[in-house]
């Protein structure tokens, strides 16, 4: 049964003593963005026009707060202050919702932290089955999709009930809008038993996942969306026009090499890959999947060492090339592409942070996508300097020192990397010294140790290896040197090499890998007579527990921040970015932040778990220019 409350005792008879209570926002925004598509969906340009509750299926209530037209609930300083303590901070009340980041959001810009226990129906669904070995992805998770699929009943859409109309100017009495309303409520409270159903079914370590990880990392990330980085627009502007200029020379300097050939934005357009093989005549070096001509940048860089040996007058040419790909890809994802997405109510960047994109468990991002950031120093404008704290307050960042080799190190279980972690020692010099001999080692040394490292774990092969650090690197080394520095790391860690192989045998038995607390990817390709997919999914299924769990250990520790966010309302999640979460803090406060960012991050994960988590921390004004701080900051 469906219905509209208006009385605050009636919505403290329906909630009060619900263990558990599925809740869903209904927004429209406001006035001075009612031309923008889509600005209900922005806390900063929307606000909430009613709330809906089911805490048994078949049952829900809506309750109106803003509607234009009608009788809403009230009073509302009353009813908001008891949601708050009652319900949204109740530690007694698991607290459910269909894309929970977009109630935290709107949650959040009234002062009010979400807390655990919490379950996101959409993190969950991504979590289940949609065919034997494949998972559910985000397009596969809506709640008008899901319920035809597992309930076999068609939802109201929102355009048949709004007609052209915002939320706020339906009568909040009509039994279109309470059908409406309600039904997302008590649809999300079936899906979630539902979809517990299944995962104790069939896969009962994923929901202890949905409910311990995932969900309260959805909150988080509402959070981080809200909040967004603030943005330098005037020095982008002017990056922008430095870009441009230097754009403008490099195709004035090869249009003098290639004449009148279009180049295009990239240097990829059929006309320029026919100029380089067909009017050029170089070899073919690398070709595309389709097998043609390959031009990327990999191929390019082939192209240009055969040149610099057989046709040095055309090294220039690819010197040029290089920079204008390089200056491109700075001036239209770096800077244009940022642009586009600063809000013009905060002047902030708000991106979309999805913690199930990928099938390890790994973060993306989009609107933009903050995390292919370049690392500072990594370019030439200083893309990360377009992000700065307000007056009075300093950009803070905490990054898992060396999170996937710890985590390696915990899975293979070899005594020298386990005492060099334990000890605080420096694992690239213990890798140099297991590949080149003990003693000082200069850097090209280091630099293939670190190298090696950071593909330890995901099964190396000499060509791999060559290939890596030959375009990682800068380094030429011999496939014979390859081939020795494998057979030294091997032999030099020789629990690696057992855990490899027991790893691959394991998932080939069976057809999945899965992180440490459970997380299952399946690989279907394991037993496959191609050896090229059956070798990509030995790689995944070494990959796996490696970035998947150490994935998990972040969550585990965003979920820690999370539950202390109302006890430090001043600390601002802003980004997670690879392993690094970074905040906006009070200048006075970065110590007292430190404290307990570092406790949340560095406690132990699980009781299995016997290698010291370091957490480093750097502070600045600009997040391109971030000072390191010691261990006791």
């Amino acid at each position: 049964m469906y219905k509209c409350i208006t009385s605050f005792a009636d919505l403290q008879a329906y909630l009060s003593g619900a263990a558990l209570a599925a809740f869903d926002f209904e927004t429209a925004p406001h006035p001075a963005w009612a031309h923008e598509p889509k600005a209900a969906l922005d806390p900063h340009k929307a606000h909430i026009v009613g709330i809906s509750f089911s805490v048994t299926e078949g049952s829900a209530v809506y309750l109106p707060i803003a509607h234009m037209i009608g009788s809403n609930a009230g009073p509302l300083v009353d009813i908001w202050q008891w949601l708050a303590d009652a319900f949204f901070l109740n530690p007694a009340v698991t607290k459910i919702a269909h894309n929970l980041a977009f109630e935290s959001a709107f949650l959040y810009a009234r002062g009010i932290v979400l807390l655990e226990p919490v379950y996101d129906t959409i993190a969950a669904a991504q979590l289940t089955l949609k065919a034997p070995t494949q998972f559910r992805g985000l397009a596969d998770s809506g709640l008008k999709t899901l319920v035809p699929q597992l309930f076999g009943t068609e939802m109201p859409s929102f355009e048949t009930v709004t007609a052209g109309r915002f939320f706020d100017e339906l009568d909040p009495a009509a039994p279109a809008t309470i059908n409406y309303a309600c039904a997302d409520a008590d649809y999300t409270l079936r899906l979630y038993h539902k979809l517990n159903a299944w995962f104790d079914g069939y896969l009962p370590r994923h929901r202890w996942i949905a409910e311990q990880v995932e969900s309260p990392t959805a909150a988080y990330c509402g959070i981080m969306r809200y909040n967004g980085l603030k943005v330098d627009r005037a020095l982008m502007e002017r990056k922008a026009a430095d870009a441009e200029q230097e754009l403008e020379r490099l195709r004035g300097e090869i249009a003098a090499i290639i004449g009148d050939v279009p180049i295009g934005a990239n240097a990829s357009t059929s006309a320029f890959k026919r100029y380089l093989y067909k009017d050029l005549g170089l070899p073919v070096l690398k070709t595309t999947a389709k097998y043609q001509e390959a031009a990327d940048d990999e191929a390019l860089i082939l192209l240009s060492e055969w040149c610099a040996e057989n046709r040095p007058e055309l090294a220039p040419l690819f010197r040029l090339i290089q920079d204008y790909r390089r200056w491109g890809k700075i001036k239209s994802t770096y800077i244009d592409g940022y642009a586009r997405h600063i809000n013009p109510v905060t002047r902030r960047i708000h991106a979309d942070l999805l913690p199930l994109a990928t099938e390890t468990g790994r973060f993306a991002a989009r609107n933009p996508n903050l995390q292919n950031m370049p690392r500072a120093g990594a370019d030439d404008v200083g893309v990360r300097n377009f992000f700065i704290a307000p007056e009075g307050s300093v950009l803070l960042s905490l990054d898992f020192s060396q999170i996937e080799l710890r985590v390696g190190a915990f899975y293979c279980r070899d005594e020298k990397m386990l005492e060099t972690y334990r000890a605080g020692g420096d694992i690239h010099d213990q890798t140099a010294s297991v590949i080149f001999g003990p003693g000082r080692h200069d850097k090209e040394q280091r630099t293939i140790a670190k190298n090696v490292n950071f593909g330890t774990f995901f099964g190396l092969f000499p060509r791999g290896l060559q290939r890596t650090l030959r375009f990682k690197a800068g380094l030429n080394v011999t496939l014979e040197d390859c081939e020795g520095i494998i057979a030294n790391l091997k032999a030099g860690y020789p629990a690696l090499a057992r855990w490899q192989e027991e790893t691959k045998r394991k998932a080939e038995v069976r057809r999945f890998s899965e992180t440490w607390l459970g997380r299952r990817r399946y690989l279907p390709g394991i037993t496959a007579t191609d050896w090229g997919k059956k070798a990509f999914a030995q790689r995944c299924a070494l990959n796996t527990p490696i970035q998947g769990t150490a994935a998990d250990l972040l969550k585990l520790a965003i979920g820690r921040i999370l539950a202390g966010l109302p006890e430090h309302p001043w600390l601002r999640p802003l980004l997670q970015i690879h392993d690094e979460l970074v905040f906006e803090v009070p200048e006075g406060r970065v110590a007292e932040a430190v404290a307990f960012i570092r406790q949340c991050m560095e406690a132990q994960p699980f009781p299995e778990f016997d290698i010291p988590i370091l957490a480093e921390a750097a502070v600045g004004a600009r997040f391109g220019n971030m000072k390191e701080l010691n261990n006791d900051a």
